[in-house]
């Protein structure tokens, strides 16, 4: 990892716990990571969880994020929460682009890259998700389907405050993830992508996360290759002893 990245550890909750579950998580993990500080550590609930861990976050280290974001700030759009909302409630982080985001609510290219605009604006920093599905990858594909990702993602867009998280589709969730081979050769060709885009200085500080059945029992091996700056882990981040021993790297509490 460059040595003047921080590492940065997101939890993805995706659809799950209610509020109180929220709040026991809290419980638990928040002693099991005091004096962490070698790494940032993220939460991303679902929405409704979102104002009880702004309250519960107070007077700790940890970052709030949320999992998705419309690209106006106000209006007549039933359903949607604005950056300004996300604002509101002390939120840090916003994944955007995430793979089931694209593949099961049908989102765009072209709404990934309004919603980066509309969070880069508010102040906020952008997870922005790339990756490519086992189909692509046995095609050969897997690395022109990321560049297109990033180059329309980022379309128009100044080198801004951004994390890159690289989640291959088909390690999430499905209890296969990419070796550490294969993460260090797609997260130094974003990086090398991102250079191309903006510039060589601006891309060696953007943090480049890994995603995708990450676990404490293999996490050290993925935070040990050069590119890789943390990650955003789904399904292990639901428990709190389990998360506190990803964010340690070394699989222990």
């Amino acid at each position: 990892m460059f040595e003047f990245r921080k590492p940065l550890i997101a939890a993805n909750w995706k659809m799950y716990k209610t509020v109180g579950e929220a709040l026991d998580f809290v419980k638990e993990f928040l002693p099991l990571v005091a004096g962490v500080n070698e790494v940032d550590i993220a939460v991303c609930p679902p929405f409704t969880s979102l104002a009880a861990l702004s309250i519960g976050f107070k007077g700790s280290t940890l970052k709030l994020g949320a999992q998705d974001v419309f690209w106006e700030s106000q209006g007549a759009y039933t359903g949607e929460i604005s950056p300004t909302m996300l604002l509101d409630l002390d939120c840090r982080y916003v994944i955007i682009g995430h793979s089931e985001r694209r593949h099961v609510m049908g989102e765009s290219d072209l709404i990934i890259n309004r919603k980066i605009k509309a969070v880069g604006l508010a102040g906020m920093i952008p997870i922005f998700c790339v990756g490519e599905t086992l189909e692509e990858r046995e095609q050969g594909l897997a690395r022109e389907v990321v560049r297109q990702q990033l180059e329309k993602g980022l379309q128009d867009i100044s080198a801004q405050e951004l994390v890159i998280a690289y989640e291959p589709v088909w390690a999430i969730g499905t209890g296969v993830n990419a070796s550490p081979a294969d993460a260090r050769e797609m997260t130094g060709f974003i990086r090398e992508n991102l250079a191309i885009l903006y510039d060589k200085t601006w891309a060696e500080d953007v943090l480049i996360l890994y995603g995708g059945s990450v676990k404490p029992d293999n996490i050290a091996q993925f935070m040990a290759e050069k590119d890789v700056d943390g990650a955003l882990v789904g399904g292990a981040s639901l428990s709190g002893v389990d998360f506190a021993q990803i964010v340690r790297l070394n699989g222990n509490v």
